[in-house]
């Protein structure tokens, strides 16, 4: 007589699902992840968060560091709309950092596309990165000397082709253009190997196909690499464009927002409200109207730019 073997199933609740593991397994997997991001989560609370907090309670009061900080109401808010300086540096900083951003995605999309067509040699990546790994205080130091009127290299370099010194940190019409090159140059090796790790999860078999199909490297990069490299794109585009808006050093070293005020940036603007003319509470103000701007700025590229969606099968 043949017998019939019972599998065994598994108990369900008395909602039909089978039982979940054991909850003292999934709290001290719970625990152990809290443990892991703990000592970030206390540095974001009292580098960051707190701080932020502060200056918001600033931005509503007169402060002066000496004194305790008196409530004022919106009083900051209306003086910062009628401040012809906040306007000028706000005109300031969006020239800095449309100049910065165009030539920056350019030459980094183009050696992106180098790295990843021609050659993928981790030395020239580091050569390509190295840049980005000196301070940048350094940096704008050396372009500051290179690029002197009297004894910078450059200029003695366009002596010799017969031409007149310029001075490009100061006047009025290049300090702005001269203080962007100069960041793009440091940062635009770091953005070129972020654009670089999106295309290579770009998959092989597109490329393949497109040169099946009888296309050139120019259409491929158009019609496959870009479409396809949209959600990094965009994600470098958001970081690119807020640190723009954060150009700082490289104006404190070189220009000290000079000529007048031809480089005077908004972050260097808060600082010389805050650390040379100790009006904190104003300070306050112009930086929680800079992280409002940077917050609307962040969601209306990511929104455009589908940064959420993927065109990656």
């Amino acid at each position: 007589m043949a017998t019939t073997s019972r599998v065994a199933r598994p108990r369900l609740s008395s909602t039909g699902d089978a039982l979940r593991p054991d909850s003292n397994g999934s709290t001290r997997e719970r625990l152990t992840a809290l443990a892991f991001i703990a000592p970030a989560l206390l540095g974001f609370a009292v580098f960051y968060f707190w701080p932020t907090l502060r200056g918001v309670y600033f931005s509503f009061t007169e402060y002066d560091v000496f004194n305790a900080p008196v409530f004022v109401g919106l009083d900051n808010y209306r003086a910062l709309f009628a401040d012809a300086t906040f306007g000028n540096a706000m005109l300031v900083t969006v020239e800095y950092v449309a100049i910065n951003i165009i030539s920056q995605t350019v030459l980094a999309l183009l050696i992106a596309v180098l790295l990843h067509r021609v050659t993928r040699s981790v030395f020239v990546r580091s050569i390509v990165v190295m840049p980005y790994l000196v301070a940048n205080v350094v940096v704008a130091l050396l372009f500051y000397w290179m690029l002197d009127a009297q004894i910078g290299i450059t200029n003695q370099f366009l002596g010799w082709l017969g031409i007149e010194p310029v001075a490009f940190f100061g006047d009025q019409n290049l300090a702005i253009p001269t203080i962007a090159l100069v960041n793009t140059w440091r940062h635009v090796g770091y953005t070129a190997l972020l654009l670089f790790a999106g295309m290579v999860m770009i998959p092989h078999d597109v490329y393949e196909a497109g040169r099946v199909d009888g296309a050139s490297e120019w259409k491929m990069f158009w019609r496959i690499t870009l479409p396809l490299l949209r959600p990094v794109l965009a994600l470098v585009l958001v970081i690119t464009v807020v640190g723009s808006f954060q150009a700082f050093d490289t104006v404190a070293v070189t220009t000290a927002g000079g000529p007048g005020d031809a480089s005077r940036v908004i972050q260097y603007y808060i600082f010389d409200l805050a650390f040379q003319r100790l009006q904190f509470g104003y300070a306050s103000a112009v930086s929680v109207v800079l992280f409002v701007i940077l917050a609307a700025v962040a969601l209306v590229q990511l929104k455009l730019m589908r940064a959420g969606e993927s065109d990656v099968a």
